[in-house]
């Protein structure tokens, strides 16, 4: 029943308004004194008032402005009859009416702004919906970016707390987190202060709930209500909670994805949550489970990585100390057997020489991979000392192949080397640089059948003119300007495809017949990469099956000398 108010001291218009209301389901208040009609519109509402021009002890203009400072969305009707009517009334008013009106066209005339009341009071009410649900979804949107900005869990808890105050602005929320080191914590977020005794009685509360979502099933985590540590925010600490507190409105959630558990929220709040409450609840309790999730993860990732990082310190530094207890032994080894080829312990027989000569061999192999395994693990740790002074490329190139010729002779392999006689000389360390070159035409010779030829180019090249297969291209892309090339080319095995970017990796060898055959540290090849990746150079190789391998490497030439100042600085 639509409720109108009159505001008339004048007896045959209240009687008629009296009796259209009582016919056709209005409810009708009526008065003219000043303070009776304030106390009324203070305390009730109503759906129309109709404000009677002719009253004498009330001045229209200031009234009306009056009702509209207590009622500012008030439909107010002008009842006129003789008196003119203010301009500054008809501003304020909906519509006029006379008392002389036909009854149908006065209640024409109430139906209809009734009607647009309701009308207005529905858009209001559809536009104040519409901006809580833009300022939810704001605070939904801005408390997932939050969550997507960090992989700190106990930010993770503290932005879903946030979060759910800018939507909800909860009472007070008690957050069990498993987010927090190796023991469970009861976060609580409060609007008052909270005595000592509600705090137990809310452990208490989170613990019950907690075990509840695990009947009959095993609990994650084993909680001691005594033990249990509680972080405590208040927001206006001069007020204090009761016990009352529980009688609010309540809402509880786990904080889960899959069998990934973290915690569980509960929130209070005075005022009744609606279903557009809830389902922002759930929805910020679900999504901070994804981010807790990857956070978990990628703590995971961080501890296997400091105990690998720890494996591999351990691994280098047994390396090293095994491969020092070796070198004694082989050289006393090795000086054993010099002796006794040298025939300075008596005449050795053919077959005595056979077989101390394989014996030298193998220490000479063997002394080989233990100083791999030493270099490695020396630039492994950052220990690896270097002397730069200028070099000439082709004096290295020449020394190796001097020292290598006798092993290659054994296959009737022929290197032939192609230098270019007008290298600029680079800042480099020359024992490193042939430590490179050994390891590379050393490979090619073990590699390459009997009776083949093993080529070596050196030239200077600028960096876009050299080029590489798209495997090393993020090596190479780092480089600018130009170097030093220098290439092995074998008539070998080959390499696939799909292998040319491992074969500088540690303990790497290609699987065939030959490579099994040759054996190796699998050293070689990466002890090279890291001793030029310290000349700011790089390597890489070309190859192809059953048709031969072709490594290079680059030196750059921006800090090389001419061959005069290197004379004048050594």
């Amino acid at each position: 029943m639509a409720k109108v108010f009159l505001i008339s001291d004048r007896d045959y218009v209240i009687k008629k308004f009296n009796e259209l209301c009582c016919n056709n389901s209005y409810s009708l208040s009526y008065s003219a004194d000043t303070e009776i009609v304030e106390e009324i519109l203070s305390g009730d509402v109503f759906d129309l008032i109709i404000f009677d021009n002719e009253i004498s002890t009330l001045p229209p203009a200031a009234f009306i402005k009056k009702i509209k400072t207590i009622r500012d969305n008030s439909v107010i009707i002008l009842l006129k009859d003789k008196k003119e009517v203010d301009k500054d009334v008809i501003k304020s008013i909906n519509a006029i009416i006379t008392s002389d009106f036909d009854d149908n066209l006065i209640l024409s005339t109430l139906s209809i702004n009734l009607r647009v009341k309701n009308s207005l009071q529905k858009l209001s009410n559809t536009n104040k919906d519409l901006a809580d649900s833009l300022y939810r979804l704001n605070a939904l949107y801005s408390t997932s970016s939050q969550f997507a900005g960090t992989l700190d869990k106990e930010k993770l808890i503290e932005y879903m707390i946030e979060g759910l105050d800018k939507s909800l602005s909860f009472s007070l929320t008690c957050t069990l987190s498993f987010c927090s080191g190796n023991s469970p914590v009861l976060i609580i977020n409060s609007l008052y202060e909270l005595s000592d005794e509600l705090i137990d009685a809310i452990k208490l509360r989170s613990i019950i709930n907690y075990k509840s979502l695990f009947e009959n099933k095993s609990i994650p985590f084993e909680i001691d209500e005594n033990d249990l540590q509680v972080i405590k925010t208040v927001k206006y600490p001069a007020s204090r909670f009761n016990f009352s507190l529980f009688q609010f409105d309540n809402m509880f959630a786990p904080i889960a994805l899959g069998e990934n558990f973290y915690g569980c929220i509960e929130i209070f709040k005075e005022n009744h949550f609606t279903s557009e409450d809830a389902k922002c609840f759930q929805t910020i309790a679900q999504q901070v489970s994804l981010p807790l999730k990857s956070a978990t993860l990628y703590q995971e990732i961080i501890d296997t990585n400091k105990k690998l990082e720890k494996l591999e310190k351990l691994k280098s530094e047994f390396i090293s100390i095994v491969s020092h207890e070796l070198r004694t032994p082989l050289t006393s080894i090795k000086n054993s057997i010099d002796i006794l080829l040298s025939g300075r312990c008596g005449e050795n027989t053919p077959s005595k020489d056979k077989f101390l000569n394989m014996a030298k061999q193998n220490v000479t192999r063997l002394s080989g991979i233990i100083n791999d395994l030493l270099d490695i693990s020396k630039i492994e740790a950052g220990k690896m000392d270097f002397h730069f002074r200028p070099v000439n490329i082709n004096s290295v190139v020449d020394y190796v192949k001097n020292a290598l010729s006798g092993l290659a002779k054994e296959k009737n392999i022929e290197i032939i080397s192609y230098d270019n006689p007008n290298l600029p000389e680079v800042m480099a360390d020359s024992q490193r640089l042939e430590q490179v070159l050994t390891n590379l035409l050393s490979n090619a010779i073990k590699f390459t059948p009997d009776n083949k030829t093993i080529k070596i180019h050196t030239s200077v090249k600028n960096i876009s003119e050299i080029q590489y297969p798209e495997c090393f291209s993020n090596d190479m892309q780092k480089l600018k300007g130009d170097y030093i090339l220098v290439s092995v080319e074998d008539e070998g095995i080959g390499i696939e495809e799909n292998e040319l970017l491992h074969v500088f990796d540690k303990f790497a060898q290609i699987e065939n017949s030959l490579s099994r055959k040759v054996g190796g540290s699998g050293l070689g090849l990466p002890i090279a990469k890291q001793l030029l990746e310290a000349h700011s150079g790089a390597i890489w190789c070309e190859s192809e099956v059953n048709k031969g391998s072709k490594f290079y490497f680059v030196l750059p030439l921006e800090h090389s000398v001419s061959k005069e100042k290197a004379l004048r600085i050594g």
